[in-house]
């Protein structure tokens, strides 16, 4: 069997692929009322926080605004802003512009602040999913926007510095022009005389599940076709640029069922031949992991899932010229006879192709009786295939397994577990997904939430973090960011074309957590007393609201700051 690929010409440019498909915001269903703008004569342009998702038809409380922004980071960090624009009349057109950082002599270009328009989609209020709320997370870079009358409109900006920028305090000014009236606020940002590692270099194992096929519905084009890879490339390079270490592969068809707007479909293809012999077409696989690999996501291909939700497995037969298909579980002779051939092969191409060392077979929260056949079955055709799972089974299960990842809410994991698995450089990481109901990702969770997975995973010991889905886009996503199954953004971290605060929150905690190693590996006495003392703070499971993620943060973060 071969797969065709399409010739499709590439557009210009993702942004003019994604202006093909403008979802307009929604109707605020609880808007302020209109008195509360009658105090509100003119246009203004003032410092929030990062912490705060504004409403849009609410008036902000930005009285004790700093006039100026001060901001502290590492070469080579990002950081993050967020400016409000207040609009008691209209607004026919807002574009934004930001100077070059200036220390002196010293300059550092304004390419690399990236300027977003806050935008607003419909959300659940809670995890309870019983009420809709419409909410600022969607980071979108066009060049302009109109502003309504009696509305905000927050401004973010991910600042870059260089990691060969010079240490030192610099200077610039956010401008945002309107009709042709400029409001400005200066911002400073103080450059350590420390420097992070590009995100490839990350310790932090960073696993996003990643989805290509909701990028080809979501822009009506031809699934594994140029123009497809094209749209998907800025998507997964926003993964890579988060550190994102693991590509996702799904080896069987739709091996969680149903679960998204858009299936998994099968990467490779199984043929039965009319003699009896069984053939594999390994073409889109190879394409997507090469892909990923480009975009720079190299350390680990994870391939879902020998044991799937349904226990279905399909294949082409050419003697009857049909898809036909075998229902059968782990340690039931038919699947041995399914699955054993196949692994075998599998193997011999990932040799072939160099990437069967960075290969696990990944498995997602199913029962150990059968996780433990299915691996039976995995060694069999390859003692040296890696495993990958989602699940809990301490000691009885993972002690051979590659790469683990545990639920938040689970028993945090003993030191003695941790220290033998750093031993055999086995990663081990934590995961939210539908729950808990906090600390999550949502579209409604407080954005530190976001930044508080990093310092969890520091203080509670763990390589990294898990989350299931990337980029499982729902049907409207720019629109409404509910889902008919589970918590509103529980699918996804970005928009099509578009960043998201909870992704630029999540990566800000991952920097904290890369500086976190540093800085333990090279502090000695009273101050690396003080550093484990700031970072067991996060270590418990049991957060509640009242815990105040934002206000943790900012309390280590000063620490952080005081012990570079």
């Amino acid at each position: 069997m071969k797969h065709l690929f399409s010739a499709l010409a590439l557009m210009a440019t993702t942004l003019c692929l994604h202006a093909q498909r403008v979802e307009k915001e929604l109707a605020d269903p609880a808007p302020a009322a209109a008195e509360a703008w009658q105090n509100v004569k003119d246009i203004t342009l003032a410092w929030g926080s990062t912490d705060e998702r504004y409403s849009r038809s609410e008036v902000p409380a930005l009285q004790k605004a700093p006039k100026r922004l001060s901001l502290h980071g590492w070469k080579g960090e990002r950081l993050s802003a967020q400016a409000v624009l207040t609009a008691p009349t209209e607004i026919g057109n807002v574009s934004l512009s930001v100077s070059d950082l200036v220390s002196g002599r010293k300059r550092i270009a304004a390419s690399n602040v990236l300027r977003y328009f806050v935008c607003y989609t419909m959300s659940d209020k809670d995890s309870g999913r019983k009420d809709s709320l419409l909410v600022a997370d969607r980071l979108s870079p066009v060049a302009g926007m109109a502003v309504a009358a009696k509305s905000v409109r927050p401004i973010w900006l991910d600042i870059r510095i260089p990691q060969d920028a010079e240490a030192g305090t610099y200077t610039a000014t956010l401008t945002a022009q309107c009709d042709g009236r400029e409001l400005r606020v200066p911002f400073s940002v103080e450059v350590a005389n420390r420097t992070l590692p590009a995100p490839k270099d990350w310790k932090f194992h960073l696993d996003l599940w990643q989805n290509p096929y909701a990028v080809a519905r979501y822009y009506g084009v031809p699934l594994w076709s140029k123009q497809h890879f094209d749209l998907m490339r800025p998507v997964m390079k926003h993964y890579a640029d988060a550190g994102g270490k693991v590509i996702t592969c799904s080896i069987i068809q739709r091996p969680w069922n149903g679960q998204t707007e858009d299936p998994f479909e099968s990467m490779i293809a199984k043929m039965k031949t009319i003699d009896g012999q069984w053939r594999y077409d390994y073409t889109v696989f190879d394409r997507w992991v090469q892909f990923m690999m480009d975009c720079g996501v190299t350390k680990q291909i994870d391939c879902y899932t020998l044991v799937p939700w349904h226990y279905r497995f399909d294949y082409f037969d050419m003697a009857s010229n049909s898809v036909r298909y075998v229902d059968c579980k782990p340690g039931e002779k038919e699947y041995e006879d399914f699955i054993l051939p196949f692994l075998r092969d599998f193997a011999a191409h990932l040799k072939q192709r160099g990437w069967f060392s960075r290969t696990c077979i990944a498995m997602d929260e199913r029962p150990m009786d059968q996780m433990q056949a299915t691996y039976n079955i995995v060694k069999r055709a390859d003692p040296d295939y890696r495993i990958e799972g989602a699940f809990n089974y301490f000691p009885e299960f993972t002690a051979n397994v590659h790469d683990v990842s545990v639920a938040y809410q689970y028993d945090l994991i003993d030191e003695k577990t941790l220290s033998e698995r750093r031993r055999k450089n086995d990663p081990i990481t934590f995961y939210t997904c539908c729950g808990p109901a906090w600390p999550n990702t949502f579209t409604f969770s407080p954005p530190a939430e976001s930044a508080y997975m990093g310092w969890h995973a520091a203080a509670a010991g763990y390589d990294g973090y898990l989350r299931w889905a990337f980029n499982s886009w729902v049907k409207a996503p720019c629109q409404d960011s509910r889902f008919r199954t589970w918590p509103s953004g529980d699918c996804f971290f970005v928009y099509p074309g578009e960043s998201s605060i909870r992704m630029e929150r999540l990566v800000q905690g991952i920097q904290d957590y890369e500086k976190i190693q540093l800085l333990m590996g090279e502090l000695t006495g009273r101050k690396l007393d003080l550093l484990r003392q700031t970072v067991e703070k996060f270590r418990s499971n049991k957060y509640e609201p009242k815990d105040d993620a934002a206000q943790m943060i900012r309390q280590a973060e000063a620490v952080l700051r005081q012990l570079e």
